[in-house]
This record gives C-alpha cells, structure tokens and sequence, in this order.
C-alpha cells in the first residue's frame, strides 16, 4: 500500500456512515449517509461516493456528490434527509441506488451507468398497480433498505422496529422484478422486532434497522443492527426469503461483549446507533461499520475490521482497532495523529455518547474544513488507547497537547497494566511536544494513555521515539 490505513478509513474530517461496501471492477465503492461536524440531526448531506483499489485499501479517492438529497420529487426543496442507501447492479449491468427519505414511509430509486455516479432519479418501489410499497393499507413502513440483485430477480429488505412498537414486527424481504421497481413478491419477514423475538432464537438480538444482505458460497448472510443499537449482528439462511438463524454479533462500536482483554461488559468507547455490512475483498473479509464522534451521535464516521469464517460459516465478534484495513498491527514507530484512538473511556462506564463533559474526538472549524482530528475533554482518569502497533527497540513515546491542565499520561501496554512511565504536561494555547523516554515492549502491542490531573487538555499526536 502507498501508505498505512487507519481507523476511521476515511479522512478525519470526513462523516460518512451507515457504509455498504461493494466490489465492482478492480475498486471498493462504500455508500453511505452523510453526517456533518456539529450536525443537529443525522444524515443532513447530499449522498458523497468514496471508492479505493482493491490493492490499497490506503488510498481512498472521493467521487463527490453521488446522488443530491434534493435529487428526488419528493424531496425537490430539500427540506428531508437522506437516510442509509444502498446499491445493487441491475440485470442490465446499470447500477441502482435504494434510498428512504427521513420523514416518508416509501423506498426510492435512483440509476447510473457507473458505480462511482452521478446517479439519476428514475422511480419508486410500488406493485402492479403502481401504488408505492409503504403506502397501501396494512404495508409497514420502509426504512434503511438493503439490496441483493441474483438474475432478473431484487431482493429489497427494509423495516425498523423500536422497542415497545407492536405495529412493527421485523425485517422485511420483498422480491423486486427486473425493472427494479415492481413488486412480484409481496414482503415476508425474515428477522423478528423485539416485540416479536420470544422463542425465535432473536432474544435480546432482535431486529432494530440497518437491513442488508450478502452472500458467501452457498449461504445467504443477514446483516443488522439490534435493538441494543451499538452491535451489528448477522443471521443465516439457504434462501434469500429465510427461513434465517440467529447467528451472533459481528462487530460492537464499544467493544461489549468481547472479553479478551477486558469484563465482557466493560464498554471502551462511546457507543450508539451502527449500520454497515461485510465484504469480500482480495480473498479477505471484512465488517464495515461506525463510531460516534464529538460528543454526539450526529457525526459519525466509518471504520472497518477483518472479519474470519470458521468452518461452519460462523462469524466471531471482531474487536475494535486504530489498524482494521491495514492488514496487520501499524508500525511501531513515528507520529500518529490521535483521533485513530479506538479506546476512549473514563473511570465511570457508559455506555452511548451525548452524555454532556465527556472525551470526545472532535475537530477545529466547521463541516468541511479539512482539518485534523484530535481528542478534546480529556480529565482525570480518562484512558485513550490505539491497537495495534508492531513495536521494536522503541526508547519513548511523545505526545502533543494543548489546553488548560496540570498533570500527567500514563503510558500503558493494557488498559489495566503497569504504569511504564509518565508523560508530563502543564497547560498551554498552543499544541506542544512532551515525551517519556523509556524501553517500550517489542512484538505486538497496544498503547493506553490514561491522564491523571487537573483541566481538560487535548490530544493531538502520539509518536514512537527510537
């Protein structure tokens, strides 16, 4: 690769989750919604195209604005937001992208000649009699569509199911015919609500949104996020129209459940909602999916681990890392920049962002200025960590710091572990340089800093000395 890739993959001043990652040609194309810094509300942009060769997954190029949230008649002044899309190539060798606008009940589409875009308005998903799926008596609402094209044959899978809502009761599969628009196979649903997961294999896993659908061999796999939110779970099946099996969580966006390295309960970042799929890329399969950032769950941003199958076509829980697409731990030497950080907690766990005066990783500016990322309110007893680096003959490790504060990083190989030396730093309005010399473990480690001290001082940078 040109250069490593980190955690979030995308520049940090980029905010694009809910990511469905597919392979077309010799690139990687994500599509997801568009989030701003300091935005009020989810999904507020025009849909952006992100796409990357196959053989470096480093380089990421953006393709611009892919679809304009005003780009529909339903939405001509632009007032709705575009939610979580998802594309699929048509029998036709065109693509098409399945989109549901935040404040109707109905699944739109849209078409290009190219994966990359500009994609064109061309229809709603409706019946045979032209009337919108969504919009006649007894139809569910639609919400965060997936989308499998096999021969002339869509398989389109929508649906959200808050808890305490009996009117919702799961994901749902529809069977679109080759126009890409015509129903010809009424909805059925394949993964249940949690009003509805009693008995069902589902129990406490049941089906919240973020519907996709991937095949690997002969096997159909499900993708979800549950009604806990902050996990991506997946679910098996022969055919595309279920019957599906609960089969686990894939990914956690604060790493509960995993117990490796910590209580199976222990969050270690600030979770919320997540969205995303897998895919296979040059032989190897990964999770796409998001972290909250700044504080809130607006201005989320997308990140991706390498995910394994075992024999039975099993997937185990996948931990949360600064290194996911690398292909392996970073190096264990120079600068860093701070906001890769996949661990960010305080003394007291908690569990979703938005908790007012907690660490956050953030940005200086407005929404699209391209500036670094950084981690900001940082107090006493705060614990930032990175995984994985591969360290030798490493003699200290540096940090840059700025803000009103008088104290000190420890610097640690685990979150729980021995204090191997301290970083001072005292305040000041500009970022500055502090750095422990020391003998830093060899081989495969991760690296905690937790501060001890006074004032909120922020983090820009860590570095490996030699």
């Amino acid at each position: 690769m040109k250069k490593q890739a980190f955690n979030p993959y995308l520049p940090s001043w980029e905010y694009i989750p809910d990511g469905e990652p597919y392979v077309f040609g010799d690139r990687v194309y994500v599509y997801g919604s568009h989030d701003f810094f300091n935005g009020c509300v989810f999904c507020m942009g025009d849909y952006m195209g992100w796409s990357a060769p196959v053989n470096d997954l480093s380089d990421w190029r953006c393709e611009g604005v892919i679809f304009p949230r005003d780009g529909d008649p339903a939405n001509a002044a632009g007032k709705m937001c575009l939610y979580a899309p998802d594309v699929t190539k048509g029998p036709d060798g065109r693509y098409y992208l399945y989109y549901v606008y935040d404040k109707v009940g109905f699944v739109s589409v849209a078409v290009c000649d190219s994966p990359a875009g500009r994609y064109k308005f061309l229809g709603y998903v409706h019946d045979r009699n032209g009337v919108r799926l969504g919009d006649r008596p007894g139809d569910e609402p639609q919400f965060d569509p997936g989308v499998l094209t096999e021969g002339d044959k869509t398989y389109l899978y929508t649906g959200f199911c808050a808890r305490g809502d009996k009117s919702r009761h799961g994901a749902m599969c529809t069977v679109l015919g080759p126009d890409m628009l015509t129903i010809e196979e009424e909805p059925v649903f394949v993964a249940p609500g949690c009003e509805y997961a009693e008995g069902t294999g589902f129990e406490g896993h049941a089906f919240f949104e973020a519907s996709s659908i991937r095949k690997r061999n002969d096997t159909y796999y499900f993708v979800y996020s549950s009604t806990v939110m902050h996990e991506l779970c997946y679910a098996t099946a022969s055919d595309p129209r279920g019957p599906f099996t609960y089969g686990g969580v894939i990914v956690s966006n604060n790493d509960l459940h995993i117990a490796a390295y910590k209580p199976a309960d222990k969050p270690v970042a600030l979770g919320g909602n997540n969205h995303g799929s897998i895919v296979e890329i040059n032989g190897q399969w990964y999770i796409f999916y998001h972290r909250q950032t700044n504080g809130s769950w607006f201005s989320r941003q997308g990140c991706a681990e390498p995910i394994f199958f075992d024999e039975k076509g099993h997937i185990q829980q996948v931990e949360i890392t600064s290194c996911g697409l690398n292909g392996g731990p970073l190096k264990g030497e120079g600068e860093y920049p701070a906001y890769i950080a996949c661990h960010l907690f305080t003394g007291k766990p908690v569990l979703y962002s938005g908790e007012p005066g907690l660490p956050r990783i953030t940005q200086d500016g407005r929404d699209d200025d391209k500036t670094p990322g950084f981690v900001a309110d940082i107090q006493d007893g705060t614990t930032i960590g990175f995984k994985y680096f591969d360290c030798k003959g490493v003699k200290g490790v540096s940090i840059e710091t700025r803000c009103y504060c008088n104290g000190a990083f420890e610097v640690k190989t685990a979150w729980d572990g021995p204090v191997l030396a301290k970083i001072p730093v005292v305040s000041s309005n500009v970022w500055e340089k502090n750095t422990a010399r020391f003998d830093f473990p060899d081989g495969k480690q991760a690296l905690y800093l937790t501060y001890r001290g006074t004032g909120k001082p922020s983090l820009k940078c860590v570095a490996f000395e030699k």
